[in-house]
Parts: C-alpha cells; structure tokens; sequence
C-alpha cells in the first residue's frame, strides 16, 4: 500500500492524470483549464504533461463545451468537462437533459456517451452571485446521468477515475469549500467501493445523519459535539446521488431508529425530501421519530456576508437531532 497525502483539489488532479494515463481516449476540457490549470487548478500541469490535443482550452461557452464533448463521446472518446462554478452549468443545461442523458434510451441501448461533467458546486467561499449554487437535483431528477460527489481527498482520487471509466454520462460534484482539506490516499489500491455505495463514515446508536459532500466534515463536528453531551450519532456519507443507495440507509435508521438529512441546497424538494420519503416507506415500523430536514433556506443564494447563516452548520443540525431524540 502507498500512501500520500494530499488536498481534495490535488487528489482530483491526480485521479485525472492517473486516467489520462490509462486511456489515450480521455480528454480533459473547459476555460481554462490548460495553460492556467483552471480556476481553481485541478487541471494544472496537465496540458503541459500530456499536450493540446488532450487538455483542451475551450471559447467561454458551456453550451458548445458539452456539446463537443458529447459528439466526441460518441465517437469513442471519454471526455471530462469542466464547467467553472455551478451557477454556470445552466446555459450547457439543455445538451446535459435532452441529449446527453437520453442517448443510451433513445438509440434502445446500441450508443453510449462516456461524458463526465466536473462542477464545482456549494457555498463556504465568499463568492459572488451564481458561484456558490448547489444544482444537484436538477440532474438527480433526470433519468440517464449519475450524479456523484466525493467529501474526502480519497474519495476524490479514486470517483474521479471511476467516473471517467463507466459508458454512463457522469455529473461530478465537487464541494468547492473542501477543496484545500488534506487526508490521505491510497495510490495503488483499487478503490474500497463501487461509485454507487454510501458510506458509513462514523457509527452511532441514537440518530443517523444522512449527507454528503462539503457537509460531511460538518455532520462529523456536529456528532463530536453531541458525543460530549451523551448522544451517539451515526453519520453516513451518500456519495452518489443517483443513484442513491438507500440499502445503506435502511440498514442505519434500523439500528437508530431516528433520520435527519443534511444538504446545503434549499430544503424544498431537494435530496432531503426524496430520502425521506423513501426511509419512511421503508422504515416507518422502525422510525421512533419523523424524518427531519436541515438545509438552505428557500432563497437565491445570499450575499456572501450572509451565507454563514444560510449554509447548514453544527448548530442547525443538532437541534433536528435534539427535536428528533425528543419526539
């Protein structure tokens, strides 16, 4: 086993170049990500490693980026596009629901598209207006795309090059906010999970936390601090958002009995909502409490002076915990 460690940013980096190695057919594009290595590097020194043809410099146009890359998926290429802020996936929105995701349906299964679409997504950064969505439900709604997001430099290195490698178009979440966290990877091992399976990433008795992305790290802060209060809180880390492994799930809530679900998008019809649904459909003998919902509140994403207030932190969720322990 070799260990190193790494930020999530650097781990996406090199999750990526592990894949441009692995097959020539993989190209990486977007604004640029050659020259400069991204907004936020990712991508960095990847052109100069491996040229122009491959890390490719695309016109400020997110429609004609995943519109290429979708005719060049289905000419045998696996192409890793990266749109530079969430609130800008919008105008590529159209190629993504209408014709990325129904190609496999439409042609009865004879034509794949091996398109991944890397979107940095979430607050936490101080940003301006449309850098700081959170558009996860937008795709999850949409049948044909998987819909994944990693929490920990781990995770990142190896969904990357899971992603990249499935004949399924991928969207690729990454929690901007966790970008300059560290932790250590495995390089050399192949990867603990398949990129459809939650994890369990600390067991309690009392409740279950259900989140994912940059608020992992936020639910694990919230079950330390009830754990001094003399609480035992389990937390689980989603990981893919379709699809949704509510195996995992079920198993947590039966052994807690209590589900609160974490997400920093607006509560209204988000992930919360379908996961709760679906563990009451699937627990409701064993639920000692309704399912409780924690995320952003029902607003366009505020200022960035104000988003301390709107983003779920430990304080919001233990008090679901509290209103769930005492029902």
């Amino acid at each position: 086993m070799t260990t190193t460690t790494m930020t999530l940013g650097g781990a996406l980096n090199a999750g990526l170049r592990r894949a441009l190695e692995h097959d020539p057919k993989v190209v990486i594009m977007g604004e640029d990500v050659g020259t400069l290595g991204g907004v936020f590097r990712i991508t960095d020194t990847l052109q100069k490693d491996f040229g122009e043809g491959r890390v490719i410099d695309t016109p400020l146009a997110e429609s004609g980026i995943v519109g290429t890359a979708f005719g060049m998926a289905l000419r045998g290429y696996r192409p890793v596009c990266e749109i530079q802020f969430d609130g800008f996936v919008y105008p590529a929105f159209d190629q993504i629901v209408s014709q990325v995701a129904k190609i496999h349906y439409r042609t009865a299964g004879a034509v794949v598209a091996p398109l991944t679409v890397r979107i940095p997504y979430g607050g936490g950064i101080g940003a301006v207006e449309h850098h700081s969505e959170s558009p996860e439900v937008y795709f999850t709604h949409t049948a044909g795309l998987r819909v994944v997001s990693p929490s920990t430099p781990s995770d990142a290195y190896s969904m990357i090059q899971q992603a990249v490698a499935l004949d399924d178009p991928v969207i690729f979440l990454e929690p901007k906010h966790r970008y300059w966290e560290r932790g250590e990877i495995d390089t050399e091992t192949a990867p603990d999970l398949p990129l459809t399976s939650a994890r369990v990433v600390r067991s309690g008795s009392d409740a279950t936390i259900v989140t994912f992305g940059a608020l992992v790290a936020t639910a694990l802060r919230a079950a330390d601090i009830a754990e001094a209060e003399g609480h035992s809180l389990e937390v689980v880390d989603l990981r893919s958002l379709s699809p949704i492994d509510f195996d995992t799930i079920e198993a947590s809530v039966r052994r807690t009995g209590r589900l609160v679900v974490v997400q920093e998008a607006p509560v209204f019809c988000g992930i919360g909502a379908e996961i709760a649904a679906r563990t009451t459909e699937r627990c409701f003998y064993q639920l000692e409490a309704p399912v409780l919902r924690v995320g952003g509140f029902d607003i366009p994403y505020p200022p960035a002076k104000l988003e301390s207030h709107h983003r779920p932190d430990p304080d919001r969720i233990l008090d679901a915990v509290d209103r769930a322990l005492a029902a």
